[in-house]
Protein backbone atom coordinates (compact mmCIF):
# COMPACT_ATOMS: atom_id res chain seq x y z
CA UNK A 1 0.00 0.00 0.00
CA UNK A 2 1.20 3.56 -0.95
CA UNK A 3 1.02 6.33 1.19
CA UNK A 4 1.75 9.79 0.80
CA UNK A 5 2.83 8.56 -2.95
CA UNK A 6 5.27 6.58 -2.15
CA UNK A 7 5.74 4.41 0.81
CA UNK A 8 4.25 1.71 3.12
CA UNK A 9 2.52 2.75 6.42
CA UNK A 10 5.53 0.50 7.93
CA UNK A 11 8.49 1.85 5.81
CA UNK A 12 6.54 5.78 6.17
CA UNK A 13 6.16 5.01 9.95
CA UNK A 14 10.51 3.66 10.21
CA UNK A 15 11.70 6.33 8.69
CA UNK A 16 9.70 8.87 11.24
CA UNK A 17 11.41 6.51 13.86
CA UNK A 18 14.94 6.69 12.41
CA UNK A 19 14.33 10.34 11.94
CA UNK A 20 13.75 11.08 15.56
CA UNK A 21 16.58 8.79 16.85
CA UNK A 22 19.30 10.62 13.73
CA UNK A 23 18.01 14.02 15.54
CA UNK A 24 21.11 13.79 17.85
CA UNK A 25 23.76 12.88 15.64
CA UNK A 26 22.63 14.77 12.39
CA UNK A 27 21.00 18.37 13.75
CA UNK A 28 22.30 21.57 12.10
CA UNK A 29 22.29 24.77 13.73
CA UNK A 30 20.14 27.33 12.60
CA UNK A 31 19.65 30.40 13.71
CA UNK A 32 16.01 31.37 12.44
CA UNK A 33 14.19 34.45 14.05
CA UNK A 34 11.90 32.99 16.31
CA UNK A 35 7.95 33.55 15.03
CA UNK A 36 4.73 32.76 15.64
CA UNK A 37 1.74 34.24 13.32
CA UNK A 38 -1.12 35.06 15.56
CA UNK A 39 -4.08 33.88 13.13
CA UNK A 40 -7.80 34.62 13.42
CA UNK A 41 -9.68 31.75 15.65
CA UNK A 42 -12.51 32.54 13.14
CA UNK A 43 -12.72 31.09 9.21
CA UNK A 44 -11.21 32.91 6.64
CA UNK A 45 -12.29 32.24 3.30
CA UNK A 46 -8.88 32.17 0.57
CA UNK A 47 -6.81 30.49 3.19
CA UNK A 48 -4.96 27.24 3.31
CA UNK A 49 -4.15 27.68 7.48
CA UNK A 50 -5.72 24.72 9.75
CA UNK A 51 -8.82 25.26 10.81
CA UNK A 52 -11.88 23.82 12.35
CA UNK A 53 -15.73 23.89 12.65
CA UNK A 54 -15.22 23.65 16.40
CA UNK A 55 -16.93 26.57 18.43
CA UNK A 56 -14.15 28.59 20.83
CA UNK A 57 -14.33 27.49 24.58
CA UNK A 58 -17.36 28.99 26.27
CA UNK A 59 -16.15 31.92 28.51
CA UNK A 60 -17.92 33.73 30.88
CA UNK A 61 -18.51 37.35 30.13
CA UNK A 62 -15.35 38.83 32.32
CA UNK A 63 -12.29 39.63 31.99
CA UNK A 64 -9.45 36.68 32.56
CA UNK A 65 -6.05 37.05 34.46
CA UNK A 66 -3.80 35.63 32.00
CA UNK A 67 -0.32 34.00 32.91
CA UNK A 68 1.76 33.58 29.80
CA UNK A 69 3.53 29.81 29.72
CA UNK A 70 5.93 30.55 27.06
CA UNK A 71 6.23 32.81 23.85
CA UNK A 72 8.06 32.29 20.37
CA UNK A 73 9.73 28.79 21.79
CA UNK A 74 11.51 27.20 19.26
CA UNK A 75 11.35 23.26 18.51
CA UNK A 76 14.20 22.34 16.34
CA UNK A 77 14.82 19.46 18.24
CA UNK A 78 14.10 16.37 20.53
CA UNK A 79 15.24 18.27 23.90
CA UNK A 80 11.88 18.87 26.11
CA UNK A 81 11.88 22.54 26.81
CA UNK A 82 10.88 23.59 30.79
CA UNK A 83 8.88 26.52 31.64
CA UNK A 84 8.20 27.96 35.06
CA UNK A 85 4.73 28.88 36.15
CA UNK A 86 3.07 30.70 39.26
CA UNK A 87 -0.57 31.43 40.18
CA UNK A 88 -1.88 34.68 38.78
CA UNK A 89 -0.85 37.67 40.85
CA UNK A 90 -4.30 39.08 42.57
CA UNK A 91 -6.61 36.35 40.85
CA UNK A 92 -6.89 33.51 43.50
CA UNK A 93 -9.01 30.12 43.52
CA UNK A 94 -11.59 28.97 42.99
CA UNK A 95 -12.20 30.27 39.26
CA UNK A 96 -15.35 30.17 37.35
CA UNK A 97 -12.96 28.90 34.46
CA UNK A 98 -9.91 28.21 33.26
CA UNK A 99 -9.28 27.79 29.52
CA UNK A 100 -5.48 26.70 27.91
CA UNK A 101 -4.91 28.46 24.41
CA UNK A 102 -1.78 28.33 22.50
CA UNK A 103 -0.87 29.04 18.91
CA UNK A 104 1.62 27.13 16.62
CA UNK A 105 3.70 27.93 13.39
CA UNK A 106 5.82 25.93 11.27
CA UNK A 107 7.90 27.48 8.80
CA UNK A 108 7.71 26.46 5.09
CA UNK A 109 9.33 23.47 4.01
CA UNK A 110 9.79 20.32 4.51
CA UNK A 111 8.84 18.97 7.94
CA UNK A 112 6.56 15.44 9.26
CA UNK A 113 3.57 16.19 11.45
CA UNK A 114 4.84 15.97 15.02
CA UNK A 115 3.05 14.97 18.39
CA UNK A 116 2.95 17.99 20.52
CA UNK A 117 2.36 17.43 24.57
CA UNK A 118 2.64 20.30 27.30
CA UNK A 119 2.70 19.39 31.13
CA UNK A 120 2.39 21.14 33.93
CA UNK A 121 3.22 19.52 37.35
CA UNK A 122 3.94 17.00 35.41
CA UNK A 123 -0.08 16.43 34.82
CA UNK A 124 -0.83 16.82 30.84
CA UNK A 125 -2.61 20.01 29.87
CA UNK A 126 -2.64 19.65 26.52
CA UNK A 127 -2.04 16.93 23.63
CA UNK A 128 -2.02 16.97 19.67
CA UNK A 129 -0.08 17.13 16.67
CA UNK A 130 1.22 19.95 14.27
CA UNK A 131 0.96 20.21 10.95
CA UNK A 132 2.61 19.75 8.06
CA UNK A 133 4.25 22.62 6.00
CA UNK A 134 5.39 22.75 1.93
CA UNK A 135 7.67 24.72 0.71
CA UNK A 136 4.94 27.48 -0.33
CA UNK A 137 2.93 27.11 2.92
CA UNK A 138 3.90 27.78 6.77
CA UNK A 139 1.40 27.03 8.33
CA UNK A 140 -0.14 29.06 11.68
CA UNK A 141 -3.32 27.97 14.14
CA UNK A 142 -4.87 28.05 17.17
CA UNK A 143 -5.93 25.83 19.47
CA UNK A 144 -7.86 26.14 23.26
CA UNK A 145 -8.81 23.70 25.90
CA UNK A 146 -11.16 23.86 29.11
CA UNK A 147 -8.58 22.88 31.75
CA UNK A 148 -11.11 23.99 34.81
CA UNK A 149 -11.08 20.32 36.03
CA UNK A 150 -7.48 20.86 36.71
CA UNK A 151 -7.39 23.64 38.68
CA UNK A 152 -5.87 21.88 41.54
CA UNK A 153 -2.32 21.94 39.89
CA UNK A 154 -2.57 25.62 38.97
CA UNK A 155 -2.98 26.43 42.90
CA UNK A 156 1.23 26.21 43.45
CA UNK A 157 4.00 27.60 41.97
CA UNK A 158 5.91 25.20 39.65
CA UNK A 159 7.43 23.78 36.53
CA UNK A 160 6.40 22.73 33.17
CA UNK A 161 7.13 20.90 29.88
CA UNK A 162 6.78 21.32 26.35
CA UNK A 163 7.24 18.41 24.07
CA UNK A 164 7.14 18.44 20.53
CA UNK A 165 10.19 16.89 19.28
CA UNK A 166 11.01 18.13 16.04
CA UNK A 167 14.07 16.92 13.64
CA UNK A 168 15.86 19.85 12.05
CA UNK A 169 18.63 18.90 9.58
CA UNK A 170 19.80 16.69 6.72
CA UNK A 171 19.19 12.80 6.92
CA UNK A 172 20.05 10.28 4.11
CA UNK A 173 20.72 13.26 1.94
CA UNK A 174 17.46 14.97 2.62
CA UNK A 175 16.92 18.27 4.09
CA UNK A 176 14.20 18.67 6.90
CA UNK A 177 14.26 22.17 7.63
CA UNK A 178 10.34 22.82 9.07
CA UNK A 179 10.89 24.69 12.42
CA UNK A 180 8.20 24.64 14.92
CA UNK A 181 6.89 27.83 17.33
CA UNK A 182 4.59 27.95 19.57
CA UNK A 183 2.73 30.33 22.57
CA UNK A 184 0.91 28.74 25.46
CA UNK A 185 -0.95 31.24 28.18
CA UNK A 186 -3.87 30.20 30.59
CA UNK A 187 -6.64 32.47 30.98
CA UNK A 188 -8.27 32.71 35.05
CA UNK A 189 -11.54 33.36 35.15
CA UNK A 190 -12.47 34.56 38.26
CA UNK A 191 -15.50 33.30 40.22
CA UNK A 192 -18.51 35.21 40.93
CA UNK A 193 -22.13 35.83 42.19
CA UNK A 194 -23.10 35.03 38.45
CA UNK A 195 -20.19 33.01 37.51
CA UNK A 196 -19.77 31.01 40.30
CA UNK A 197 -17.15 28.33 40.60
CA UNK A 198 -17.85 24.65 39.61
CA UNK A 199 -16.89 21.72 41.72
CA UNK A 200 -13.62 20.74 40.89
CA UNK A 201 -11.23 17.70 41.50
CA UNK A 202 -9.04 18.06 44.58
CA UNK A 203 -6.25 16.27 43.53
CA UNK A 204 -4.82 15.40 40.06
CA UNK A 205 -2.34 12.86 39.67
CA UNK A 206 -0.49 12.10 36.69
CA UNK A 207 -0.16 8.99 35.48
CA UNK A 208 2.92 9.11 32.50
CA UNK A 209 5.90 7.40 31.28
CA UNK A 210 9.10 7.28 33.25
CA UNK A 211 10.59 10.19 31.56
CA UNK A 212 7.34 12.49 32.86
CA UNK A 213 6.33 13.01 28.85
CA UNK A 214 3.81 9.70 27.67
CA UNK A 215 4.80 6.63 28.13
CA UNK A 216 5.41 4.01 25.24
CA UNK A 217 3.76 0.81 24.93
CA UNK A 218 4.79 -1.25 22.38
CA UNK A 219 3.05 -4.88 22.54
CA UNK A 220 -0.59 -5.62 25.11
CA UNK A 221 1.10 -6.58 28.33
CA UNK A 222 3.17 -2.96 28.07
CA UNK A 223 1.78 -0.03 30.88
CA UNK A 224 2.40 3.23 32.30
CA UNK A 225 1.39 3.26 35.95
CA UNK A 226 1.18 5.45 39.22
CA UNK A 227 1.77 4.35 42.64
CA UNK A 228 -0.89 6.07 44.85
CA UNK A 229 -1.48 7.27 48.71
CA UNK A 230 -4.58 9.13 48.29
CA UNK A 231 -6.13 11.15 51.54
CA UNK A 232 -8.92 8.49 53.21
CA UNK A 233 -11.65 10.52 52.44
CA UNK A 234 -11.76 9.76 48.99
CA UNK A 235 -15.73 10.63 47.11
CA UNK A 236 -15.27 10.41 43.41
CA UNK A 237 -12.71 9.32 41.17
CA UNK A 238 -12.38 9.30 37.31
CA UNK A 239 -9.10 8.78 34.62
CA UNK A 240 -8.81 11.20 31.52
CA UNK A 241 -7.08 8.88 29.05
CA UNK A 242 -5.01 9.42 26.05
CA UNK A 243 -3.96 7.02 23.57
CA UNK A 244 -1.83 7.96 20.57
CA UNK A 245 -0.66 5.75 17.74
CA UNK A 246 2.62 5.78 17.04
CA UNK A 247 5.32 3.99 14.20
CA UNK A 248 3.97 0.46 13.25
CA UNK A 249 0.26 1.55 14.79
CA UNK A 250 -0.36 4.61 13.61
CA UNK A 251 -2.65 3.59 10.77
CA UNK A 252 -4.07 0.72 13.00
CA UNK A 253 -7.36 0.55 11.27
CA UNK A 254 -5.48 -0.59 8.23
CA UNK A 255 -3.73 -3.12 10.21
CA UNK A 256 -3.96 -6.68 9.06
CA UNK A 257 -3.84 -10.23 11.09
CA UNK A 258 0.36 -11.20 11.13
CA UNK A 259 -0.45 -14.08 8.73
CA UNK A 260 -1.15 -11.89 6.06
CA UNK A 261 0.80 -8.63 6.51
CA UNK A 262 3.02 -9.51 3.58
CA UNK A 263 0.50 -10.24 1.52
CA UNK A 264 -2.02 -7.81 1.78
CA UNK A 265 1.74 -4.95 2.41
CA UNK A 266 0.03 -3.86 5.98
CA UNK A 267 0.96 -3.66 9.84
CA UNK A 268 -0.11 -6.73 11.68
CA UNK A 269 -2.43 -7.68 15.00
CA UNK A 270 -5.53 -7.13 12.84
CA UNK A 271 -7.24 -3.93 12.83
CA UNK A 272 -8.31 -3.72 16.73
CA UNK A 273 -7.05 -1.67 19.78
CA UNK A 274 -8.45 -0.70 22.99
CA UNK A 275 -7.05 1.24 25.95
CA UNK A 276 -7.30 -0.98 28.96
CA UNK A 277 -7.17 0.58 32.92
CA UNK A 278 -6.58 -1.51 36.22
CA UNK A 279 -5.72 -0.69 39.78
CA UNK A 280 -3.62 -2.85 41.92
CA UNK A 281 -3.66 -5.20 38.04
CA UNK A 282 -7.12 -5.36 38.65
CA UNK A 283 -9.77 -4.83 35.55
CA UNK A 284 -10.96 -1.25 36.50
CA UNK A 285 -12.41 0.29 32.99
CA UNK A 286 -12.00 0.40 29.06
CA UNK A 287 -11.30 3.34 26.80
CA UNK A 288 -11.83 3.41 23.39
CA UNK A 289 -8.91 4.44 20.85
CA UNK A 290 -10.55 7.23 18.91
CA UNK A 291 -9.22 6.72 15.45
CA UNK A 292 -7.00 9.71 14.39
CA UNK A 293 -5.34 10.64 11.26
CA UNK A 294 -2.72 13.29 11.45
CA UNK A 295 -2.09 15.39 8.47
CA UNK A 296 0.85 13.97 6.81
CA UNK A 297 -1.49 10.87 6.86
CA UNK A 298 -2.20 8.77 3.65
CA UNK A 299 -2.29 12.11 1.72
CA UNK A 300 -1.15 15.42 3.30
CA UNK A 301 -3.72 17.43 0.62
CA UNK A 302 -6.33 15.30 2.21
CA UNK A 303 -6.15 17.73 5.49
CA UNK A 304 -5.63 20.78 4.14
CA UNK A 305 -6.69 23.69 5.58
CA UNK A 306 -9.33 21.23 7.37
CA UNK A 307 -7.74 18.56 9.37
CA UNK A 308 -8.90 15.30 10.82
CA UNK A 309 -11.00 14.90 13.83
CA UNK A 310 -9.28 15.76 16.73
CA UNK A 311 -6.08 15.43 15.13
CA UNK A 312 -4.67 18.96 16.32
CA UNK A 313 -6.52 18.51 19.92
CA UNK A 314 -6.80 15.22 21.02
CA UNK A 315 -10.25 14.86 23.59
CA UNK A 316 -8.99 12.83 26.64
CA UNK A 317 -11.63 10.03 27.42
CA UNK A 318 -13.13 10.26 30.86
CA UNK A 319 -13.24 6.57 32.29
CA UNK A 320 -15.79 6.67 35.58
CA UNK A 321 -13.42 4.96 38.27
CA UNK A 322 -15.85 5.86 41.14
CA UNK A 323 -16.71 2.70 42.39
CA UNK A 324 -13.36 2.28 43.28
CA UNK A 325 -13.46 4.90 45.47
CA UNK A 326 -13.64 3.20 48.54
CA UNK A 327 -10.70 1.04 48.01
CA UNK A 328 -7.76 4.05 46.62
CA UNK A 329 -8.64 5.60 49.87
CA UNK A 330 -8.23 2.98 52.33
CA UNK A 331 -5.14 4.73 53.33
CA UNK A 332 -2.92 1.76 51.41
CA UNK A 333 -0.72 2.16 48.44
CA UNK A 334 -2.51 1.53 45.27
CA UNK A 335 -0.96 1.49 41.45
CA UNK A 336 -3.16 3.03 38.59
CA UNK A 337 -2.33 1.14 34.98
CA UNK A 338 -2.84 2.18 31.27
CA UNK A 339 -2.48 -0.76 28.46
CA UNK A 340 -3.42 -0.95 24.70
CA UNK A 341 -4.23 -4.15 24.24
CA UNK A 342 -3.06 -4.98 20.82
CA UNK A 343 -0.56 -2.86 20.71
CA UNK A 344 1.98 -2.98 18.26
CA UNK A 345 4.93 -0.52 18.13
CA UNK A 346 3.57 1.64 19.32
CA UNK A 347 1.50 3.56 21.14
CA UNK A 348 2.36 6.81 23.17
CA UNK A 349 -0.46 7.12 26.41
CA UNK A 350 -0.90 9.52 28.71
CA UNK A 351 -3.48 9.99 31.62
CA UNK A 352 -4.86 12.25 34.26
CA UNK A 353 -6.17 10.86 37.63
CA UNK A 354 -8.87 13.26 39.22
CA UNK A 355 -9.84 12.98 42.71
CA UNK A 356 -12.85 14.24 44.50
CA UNK A 357 -12.41 14.13 48.71
CA UNK A 358 -15.15 14.68 50.80
CA UNK A 359 -14.94 18.19 52.82
CA UNK A 360 -16.94 16.79 55.66
CA UNK A 361 -14.83 14.11 56.61
CA UNK A 362 -11.46 13.42 57.18
CA UNK A 363 -12.15 9.23 56.66
CA UNK A 364 -14.38 7.75 54.48
CA UNK A 365 -14.69 4.49 54.37
CA UNK A 366 -16.21 2.13 51.51
CA UNK A 367 -15.95 -0.88 49.07
CA UNK A 368 -15.73 -2.31 45.90
CA UNK A 369 -19.11 -4.32 45.52
CA UNK A 370 -18.97 -6.07 42.49
CA UNK A 371 -16.91 -6.00 39.23
CA UNK A 372 -17.52 -8.54 36.62
CA UNK A 373 -14.96 -6.88 33.56
CA UNK A 374 -12.69 -9.49 32.32
CA UNK A 375 -9.06 -8.22 31.74
CA UNK A 376 -8.84 -8.18 28.25
CA UNK A 377 -11.24 -8.41 25.09
CA UNK A 378 -11.36 -11.33 23.31
CA UNK A 379 -11.95 -10.22 19.37
CA UNK A 380 -13.21 -12.52 16.82
CA UNK A 381 -10.93 -12.46 13.75
CA UNK A 382 -12.43 -13.97 10.05
CA UNK A 383 -9.94 -14.07 7.16
CA UNK A 384 -11.64 -14.33 3.91
CA UNK A 385 -8.84 -13.72 1.21
CA UNK A 386 -7.80 -15.83 -2.02
CA UNK A 387 -5.01 -15.62 -3.61
CA UNK A 388 -5.46 -16.30 -8.01
CA UNK A 389 -3.41 -18.35 -10.46
CA UNK A 390 -0.21 -16.55 -10.65
CA UNK A 391 0.21 -16.19 -6.51
CA UNK A 392 0.45 -11.93 -6.84
CA UNK A 393 -3.07 -11.30 -6.53
CA UNK A 394 -5.09 -10.98 -2.92
CA UNK A 395 -8.34 -10.17 -2.81
CA UNK A 396 -11.05 -10.86 -0.47
CA UNK A 397 -12.08 -9.53 2.79
CA UNK A 398 -11.22 -9.44 6.76
CA UNK A 399 -13.81 -8.80 9.43
CA UNK A 400 -12.88 -8.15 13.00
CA UNK A 401 -15.52 -7.87 15.88
CA UNK A 402 -15.66 -7.67 19.59
CA UNK A 403 -18.33 -7.23 22.17
CA UNK A 404 -18.35 -6.91 25.35
CA UNK A 405 -20.52 -5.92 28.46
CA UNK A 406 -19.32 -5.39 32.04
CA UNK A 407 -20.87 -3.53 35.32
CA UNK A 408 -18.90 -2.24 38.62
CA UNK A 409 -20.53 -1.44 41.67
CA UNK A 410 -19.22 0.05 44.80
CA UNK A 411 -19.89 2.65 47.54
CA UNK A 412 -18.27 5.15 50.45
CA UNK A 413 -20.41 6.24 53.44
CA UNK A 414 -19.46 10.35 53.33
CA UNK A 415 -20.39 12.47 55.51
CA UNK A 416 -23.99 13.08 53.83
CA UNK A 417 -24.76 9.51 53.66
CA UNK A 418 -23.92 6.56 52.14
CA UNK A 419 -23.39 6.95 48.01
CA UNK A 420 -23.50 3.89 45.81
CA UNK A 421 -22.52 4.31 42.15
CA UNK A 422 -22.90 1.05 39.57
CA UNK A 423 -21.10 1.81 35.81
CA UNK A 424 -22.72 -0.25 33.52
CA UNK A 425 -21.14 -0.18 29.69
CA UNK A 426 -20.88 -1.74 26.59
CA UNK A 427 -17.90 -1.59 24.38
CA UNK A 428 -18.61 -2.83 20.65
CA UNK A 429 -16.20 -2.70 17.72
CA UNK A 430 -15.67 -4.02 14.15
CA UNK A 431 -13.82 -3.44 11.21
CA UNK A 432 -14.42 -4.81 7.79
CA UNK A 433 -11.92 -4.78 4.83
CA UNK A 434 -11.80 -5.42 1.30
CA UNK A 435 -8.37 -5.84 -0.57
CA UNK A 436 -7.52 -6.19 -4.35
CA UNK A 437 -3.49 -6.12 -4.31
CA UNK A 438 -1.40 -7.19 -6.87
CA UNK A 439 1.25 -6.01 -8.91
CA UNK A 440 -0.95 -3.11 -10.43
CA UNK A 441 -3.47 -2.31 -8.19
CA UNK A 442 -3.38 -1.78 -4.47
CA UNK A 443 -7.14 -1.42 -3.11
CA UNK A 444 -7.73 -1.34 0.45
CA UNK A 445 -11.08 0.14 1.82
CA UNK A 446 -11.95 -0.04 5.45
CA UNK A 447 -15.49 0.44 7.17
CA UNK A 448 -15.09 0.63 11.21
CA UNK A 449 -16.96 1.30 13.78
CA UNK A 450 -16.51 1.70 17.62
CA UNK A 451 -19.25 2.19 20.28
CA UNK A 452 -19.46 2.62 23.73
CA UNK A 453 -22.83 2.60 25.52
CA UNK A 454 -22.37 3.63 29.57
CA UNK A 455 -24.96 3.86 32.21
CA UNK A 456 -23.85 5.23 35.76
CA UNK A 457 -26.20 5.25 38.43
CA UNK A 458 -25.78 6.90 41.65
CA UNK A 459 -28.01 6.16 44.64
CA UNK A 460 -27.47 9.16 47.45
CA UNK A 461 -29.81 8.28 50.01
CA UNK A 462 -33.27 8.73 48.31
CA UNK A 463 -31.64 10.37 45.45
CA UNK A 464 -31.17 8.50 42.72
CA UNK A 465 -28.86 10.57 39.41
CA UNK A 466 -28.32 8.74 36.19
CA UNK A 467 -25.76 9.57 33.35
CA UNK A 468 -26.22 7.63 30.31
CA UNK A 469 -23.43 8.29 26.94
CA UNK A 470 -23.78 7.04 23.96
CA UNK A 471 -19.98 7.62 21.95
CA UNK A 472 -19.95 6.25 18.26
CA UNK A 473 -16.66 6.61 15.66
CA UNK A 474 -17.29 5.62 12.54
CA UNK A 475 -14.89 5.55 10.22
CA UNK A 476 -14.84 4.58 5.97
CA UNK A 477 -11.73 4.89 3.95
CA UNK A 478 -11.37 4.13 0.50
CA UNK A 479 -8.15 3.79 -0.72
CA UNK A 480 -6.89 3.00 -4.36
CA UNK A 481 -3.48 3.04 -5.58
CA UNK A 482 -3.53 1.60 -9.40
CA UNK A 483 -1.28 1.40 -12.52
CA UNK A 484 -2.83 3.27 -15.39
CA UNK A 485 -3.26 1.65 -18.98
CA UNK A 486 -0.36 4.31 -20.47
CA UNK A 487 1.90 3.50 -17.41
CA UNK A 488 0.77 6.07 -14.99
CA UNK A 489 -0.04 5.65 -11.79
CA UNK A 490 -2.78 7.52 -9.31
CA UNK A 491 -3.87 7.33 -5.97
CA UNK A 492 -7.35 8.28 -5.11
CA UNK A 493 -8.15 8.30 -1.20
CA UNK A 494 -11.25 9.22 0.58
CA UNK A 495 -11.79 9.47 4.43
CA UNK A 496 -15.22 10.03 6.52
CA UNK A 497 -14.58 10.34 9.88
CA UNK A 498 -16.92 10.85 13.01
CA UNK A 499 -16.80 11.59 16.16
CA UNK A 500 -21.05 11.07 17.51
CA UNK A 501 -21.70 11.65 21.19
CA UNK A 502 -24.90 12.13 23.32
CA UNK A 503 -25.08 12.12 26.80
CA UNK A 504 -28.57 12.32 29.17
CA UNK A 505 -28.58 13.13 32.72
CA UNK A 506 -31.36 12.58 35.16
CA UNK A 507 -32.44 13.57 38.43
CA UNK A 508 -34.57 12.27 40.97
CA UNK A 509 -37.75 14.55 40.64
CA UNK A 510 -35.90 17.00 38.63
CA UNK A 511 -36.37 16.18 34.92
CA UNK A 512 -33.41 15.24 32.57
CA UNK A 513 -31.14 17.42 29.98
CA UNK A 514 -29.38 15.88 27.67
CA UNK A 515 -26.69 17.12 24.62
CA UNK A 516 -25.89 15.68 21.28
CA UNK A 517 -22.55 16.66 19.29
CA UNK A 518 -21.57 15.07 16.10
CA UNK A 519 -17.94 16.22 14.44
CA UNK A 520 -17.39 14.91 11.01
CA UNK A 521 -14.51 15.74 8.53
CA UNK A 522 -15.17 14.15 4.54
CA UNK A 523 -11.73 14.19 2.15
CA UNK A 524 -11.08 13.35 -0.88
CA UNK A 525 -8.12 13.71 -2.93
CA UNK A 526 -6.31 12.21 -6.03
CA UNK A 527 -2.40 11.96 -6.24
CA UNK A 528 -0.90 11.40 -10.05
CA UNK A 529 2.52 9.86 -10.50
CA UNK A 530 4.37 9.40 -13.40
CA UNK A 531 5.59 5.70 -14.98
CA UNK A 532 9.10 6.00 -12.51
CA UNK A 533 6.97 7.42 -9.41
CA UNK A 534 7.50 11.64 -10.10
CA UNK A 535 4.62 13.21 -8.30
CA UNK A 536 2.97 15.31 -11.37
CA UNK A 537 0.22 16.64 -9.21
CA UNK A 538 -2.92 16.71 -7.66
CA UNK A 539 -6.82 16.67 -8.73
CA UNK A 540 -10.74 16.85 -7.25
CA UNK A 541 -8.80 17.47 -3.70
CA UNK A 542 -12.24 18.46 -1.49
CA UNK A 543 -12.89 18.41 2.48
CA UNK A 544 -15.75 19.54 4.51
CA UNK A 545 -16.23 19.31 8.18
CA UNK A 546 -19.96 19.83 10.22
CA UNK A 547 -19.99 20.65 13.71
CA UNK A 548 -23.30 20.32 15.70
CA UNK A 549 -23.78 21.06 19.46
CA UNK A 550 -27.37 20.30 20.53
CA UNK A 551 -28.07 21.03 24.52
CA UNK A 552 -31.79 20.86 26.20
CA UNK A 553 -31.54 23.95 27.42
CA UNK A 554 -29.17 26.62 25.94
CA UNK A 555 -27.84 27.71 22.59
CA UNK A 556 -27.04 25.43 19.80
CA UNK A 557 -24.43 25.45 17.51
CA UNK A 558 -23.49 24.56 14.16
CA UNK A 559 -20.86 25.40 11.49
CA UNK A 560 -20.03 23.28 8.30
CA UNK A 561 -16.85 24.31 6.62
CA UNK A 562 -15.47 23.80 2.53
CA UNK A 563 -12.81 23.76 1.07
CA UNK A 564 -11.45 22.87 -2.39
CA UNK A 565 -7.94 22.36 -3.56
CA UNK A 566 -6.51 23.45 -0.47
CA UNK A 567 -8.35 26.37 0.76
CA UNK A 568 -11.22 27.73 2.24
CA UNK A 569 -14.49 28.51 0.24
CA UNK A 570 -17.01 28.44 2.15
CA UNK A 571 -18.29 28.66 6.21
CA UNK A 572 -22.28 28.06 6.90
CA UNK A 573 -23.37 28.52 10.43
CA UNK A 574 -26.67 27.61 11.94
CA UNK A 575 -28.05 25.44 9.53
CA UNK A 576 -28.64 22.81 11.62
CA UNK A 577 -30.11 24.17 14.52
CA UNK A 578 -33.18 25.32 12.52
Amino acid sequence: MYWSGVSSPATRATRRSVSAAAGLMFALAFAAQAQVVLVPGTPQIGSSNPITAAPPVARPHTTPCVVQLFQNLEFADFNTKAFTYAPPTGCPGPWSKVVFTADFTVTAGRQYDRTAAFYLGRANIYYGTTAEPRAALSPSWHVERDVTDLSAIFLATQTGEANIGNFVGVYNGVTYNGIIYANAALEFYPASMRNPAPRTPDIVVPVEGSGGDAGTLNITTDQITQALSLPTNVESVYLDVIAQSQSNDEFWYFCVPNDQTSNLESCGNAAFRETEVTIDGMPAGVAPVYPRIYTGGIDPYLWEPIPGVQTLDFTPYRVNLTPFAGLLGDGNSHTVGVSVYNANSYFLATANLLVFTDHGASTVKGALLSNNLSAAPTPVVTENIAVDSTGTVYTGNILVTSNRAFAIRGYVNTSHGRVETTVNQAVDFSSNQTFDVGPTADIQNAQQLTTVDSQTVTRDGWIENSDAQHFRYPLTIDYSFVQNADGTYSQTTTSDQKDLENETLSASGLGTSSTMLKNEVYATDTLNYDANFNFLGKTGGKTWQTYQWKPTRGNCYSRTLTAVAQVLTSVKNGDDCE
